[in-house]
């Protein structure tokens, strides 16, 4: 996996997903303050257009857009697995 910088653009609505949480959330003051700045995957506020944050992510890329929060979420719910096998 991949440390890759998610940059989490606010929906039409506010809303964006957050990793921590593991649900869509109204990005606002209260969840920057409440949520956001003591997550250890923080790294700022995309510039005043949403958040982003840090983690591990199979897609292979260094920095990820995201503009809809419910395919981020639909697709964090689903988890790859790697078998592999000893000789």
């Amino acid at each position: 996996m991949t440390w890759m910088n998610h940059v989490n653009i606010k929906s039409k609505d506010g809303q964006v997903y957050c990793c921590m949480r593991n649900k869509i959330v109204n990005f606002n003051e209260q969840q920057l303050m409440s949520y956001c700045v003591g997550c250890k995957m923080f790294g700022g506020t995309a510039q005043g257009k949403g958040v982003e944050c840090f983690w591990n992510d199979l897609r292979g890329e260094h920095t990820l857009i995201i503009t809809d929060p419910e395919h981020e979420f639909a697709y964090n719910q689903t988890r790859s697995v790697v078998i592999t096998t000893s000789k």
